[in-house]
């Protein structure tokens, strides 16, 4: 028998005891929607570099709009999940917006820089001020909203400096990125945005699913005083 806080530090098992949670694999393919997700949410962006190369902005903008709404009303359609193609549908169509009004077809990854650059600051304070930002969304997406871990000082210790790891990496992709925007690089930029995208991504998230699940699984049980 263990206690409450020995049932968090294992996250392959819920509350009870009698479901276990996702593998590796499978928390990994949810939150990458995917080969689908991961196809589909750069297809738009493929889209836009390739247009904006052979033609104008306008078109592209047109073009990447039209097929990430083309591919969020498939998967509506097909009554799959459509997180991944919101999530992106919502991406390029403010970034769409923007290089429309502006007429600067480099303006279309703005919001994408600063919403790097704002995740990874907020990844470093969050870790600075010991309430890191991996731990809290660990809770929520993989161990069913329950933050035991909080009381688990070697816990505490790991999602820290995951979370530092998460925020450096991030603010370093972001800062290529910004580089290129800065300098009018635009068809760089566009390639940048594609191979910084998911890549780093899933590494980031295999690194740290590997990580929490070695240490939760080398933390000895601690049995019940009088069990």
């Amino acid at each position: 028998m263990t206690t409450g806080q020995d049932r968090a530090a294992q996250p392959e098992i819920d509350p009870q005891g009698d479901e276990p949670l996702p593998t590796i694999a499978e928390q990994m393919a949810d939150q990458l929607g995917g080969w689908r997700g991961l196809v589909e949410s750069s297809i738009p962006v493929v889209v836009f570099v390739v247009a904006n190369i052979i033609g104008e902005l306008r078109p592209a903008v047109i073009a990447s709009v039209a097929v990430a709404l083309l591919i969020a009303g498939v998967r509506l359609a097909q009554r799959r999940p459509i997180r991944h193609a919101v999530n992106g549908l919502f991406g390029v169509g403010v970034g769409a917006a923007i290089a429309w009004r502006t007429g600067d077809e480099r303006d279309f990854y703005l919001p994408g820089i600063l919403y790097g650059i704002g995740y990874g600051v907020a990844l470093l304070i969050s870790a600075a001020i010991r309430q890191p930002l991996v731990g809290w969304i660990w809770s929520v997406l993989v161990a069913k909203g329950r933050s035991e871990w909080r009381a688990d000082p070697k816990l505490v210790r790991t999602f820290t400096q995951l979370t530092v790891l998460w925020g450096v990496v991030w603010l370093a992709k972001v800062g290529v990125q910004a580089g290129l925007y800065l300098a009018h690089q635009d068809t760089a930029l566009g390639v940048a945005r594609l191979v910084l995208g998911y890549p780093p991504y899933a590494l980031l998230l295999l690194i740290t699913v590997w990580t929490v699940r070695r240490v939760t699984r080398d933390a000895p049980p601690t049995p019940v005083p009088g069990a």
